[in-house]
């Protein structure tokens, strides 16, 4: 069973106080650049990298998370995969993270059991777009498990920490983690913040109604040398997100979580169908509630993934229409990519995790209808 450590008011304050400091920073660093300049902010060229099948057919990628750093079996510039479906395609049953170079090349990074898990993980392992690799080596991904792929099944799931070379070491659950959807994190090293999208608050109860429990929980982590990173604390910054069980979709409710330089955190408000904003996340002490409405409506259709893009740009993926959208900070969409055109009609919620190219202004994503990782260049 997983060890937890207890921090005193005093130090959960400095901790505090060291991640202001670095977000300040890091904002300060990053300029006051905006998509005003005229410019499309992503390019259109659109090739597939690579097949996000391994070896035990697991489909349906979810997750995306570029490697920042070489350490063990990761490779600085790789992409890792999360794949949420089993080989019979039944959602919220996968258990494999793949590894695919720019090159192409996809390896197998760590296959989980339930069954062989570190600590506990309400419902076993179904791998999810909660997904993010530290500069420490440390790989942490979310799990929403069901028993027969039906939302009927679903369960509270966790947070899986896994070492560089894909063994699980540690799980997060409890704790406000209840069926964690997606994620992104504001890593500084030897501490880090995960900022965790929540989707099962009263849903499976609720057997397809809309529930307004959805939440956004930010947990603080200790990293030291040799160690698994320690869960300091754990805080609820967005509430009340619209939520629902879904047929073919297994849950709607809050996907995509995007940090700026500046310390907002940008979350997809998928059954909303806008993009919310949730200023001072990495320090707010208390739930701002559904944050403020960046943009609505116009080509957002069901947002998903959310990553920052080029002059300080949210892209978001659509599930619904199979598009791109890059809306400026002022909360102007700026610009339109149709990604997915092979459904009909497009998007049949195919697009998930997207993640930025390290020093370009290319865009990697998902595709779980033909299962590959894609180019935006």
């Amino acid at each position: 069973m997983a060890h937890r450590r207890r921090f005193t008011h005093a130090g959960l304050a400095l901790f505090a106080g060291l991640a202001l400091a670095a977000s300040t920073m890091t904002a300060a660093q990053a300029g006051t650049a905006t998509a005003s300049s005229g410019h499309d902010p992503v390019d259109t060229t659109i090739s597939t990298v690579a097949t996000t099948v391994p070896a035990n057919g697991d489909v349906n990628p979810y997750g995306v998370a570029v490697v920042p750093t070489s350490v063990g079996a990761l490779h600085r510039g790789d992409v890792l995969v999360s794949n949420f479906n089993d080989s019979a395609n039944l959602q919220g049953t996968g258990t494999t993270i793949v590894q695919v170079s720019p090159q192409g090349t996809t390896t197998l990074f760590a296959t989980l059991s339930a069954a062989a898990l570190p600590g506990s993980c309400p419902g076993g392992v179904g791998l999810t777009t909660a997904l993010v690799v530290l500069r420490s080596g440390w790989v942490i991904v979310g799990s929403l498990p069901t028993a027969d792929g039906t939302s009927a099944t679903a369960k509270a799931g966790c947070l899986i920490v896994l070492d560089s070379h894909g063994k699980a070491r540690e799980t997060f659950a409890g704790y406000g983690i209840n069926g964690p959807w997606d994620m992104t994190a504001a890593d500084y090293g030897n501490y880090a913040q995960l900022f965790v999208t929540n989707v099962l608050n009263g849903t499976v109860a609720a057997n397809g109604a809309t529930v307004d429990h959805g939440t956004v929980l930010r947990i603080s982590l200790l990293i030291a040398p040799g160690h698994a990173p320690y869960r300091a604390a754990s805080t609820v910054i967005g509430s009340g997100f619209p939520e629902r069980t879904d047929p073919a979709a297994l849950v709607v409710g809050p996907t995509g979580a995007a940090l700026a330089a500046n310390g907002t955190l940008y979350v997809a408000d998928t059954a909303g169908n806008r993009i919310a904003a949730i200023p001072g996340a990495t320090w707010r002490q208390n739930t701002d509630g559904t944050g403020t409405t960046l943009t609505s409506g116009g080509a957002l259709d069901g947002p998903l993934g959310l990553a920052i893009g080029p002059c300080d740009t949210v892209l978001s993926v659509n599930g619904g229409n199979g598009y791109l959208v890059a809306t400026a900070p002022n909360g102007k969409q700026v610009q339109t990519v149709l990604l997915d055109s092979a459904n009909t009609p497009p998007g049949s919620g195919a697009l998930f995790g997207l993640a930025m190219k390290p020093g370009t202004d290319d865009v990697y994503f998902v595709d779980d209808n033909t299962n590959t990782l894609n180019l935006l260049s």
